[in-house]
């Protein structure tokens, strides 16, 4: 077994398209997508519910911008920093290259986004590649997100 991190971001105003988050892979290692969550906090009515695409996508080889770059926390106090990078909330989102949708979901904001993969499904990300959980519908108005990835890396 690797070492395991969470990357996350907390109360984001979301008012448009973009990558929640961007993970790019060190060179000398693979990593390994254990669980995804997005809650939010702003659209609690019948009214306000919404239904939006989240897309997991890999292969592109241009970074997305306009958003942050959390610190990938280990989940073993004192262990070592992750030796690739974690973006969040990119409202320019990561392009170009040769781009594959992994995985495809319908997020009812009303209730969390919760993804927990089991062994057999967890993707796998090669050395070097950069992937992204990417919000693939406009929100009909600004919702209040948070959200982290759990993963694990292997090699490094």
């Amino acid at each position: 077994m690797g070492r395991i991190y969470t990357a996350q971001f907390n109360a984001v105003a979301v008012t448009a398209q973009q990558d929640f988050f961007e993970i790019n892979v060190p060179s000398d290692a693979c990593v390994i997508i254990h669980d995804i969550c997005l809650t939010q906090v702003s659209e609690i009515g019948d009214a306000q519910e919404e239904g939006l695409a989240v897309l997991f996508k890999s292969g592109q080889t241009t970074s997305g911008s306009g958003g942050t770059t959390p610190t990938a926390v280990p989940k073993e106090l004192g262990d070592v920093a992750y030796g690739g990078t974690v973006e969040a909330n990119n409202t320019t989102k990561a392009t170009a290259g040769t781009i594959v949708t992994r995985h495809a979901w319908n997020w009812n904001i009303r209730i969390p986004f919760e993804k927990v993969f089991t062994p057999e499904t967890r993707p796998v990300l090669s050395p070097g590649v950069r992937a992204t959980l990417e919000l693939a519908t406009t929100p009909a108005d600004s919702i209040t997100v948070s959200g982290y990835v759990t993963f694990e890396e292997l090699g490094g």
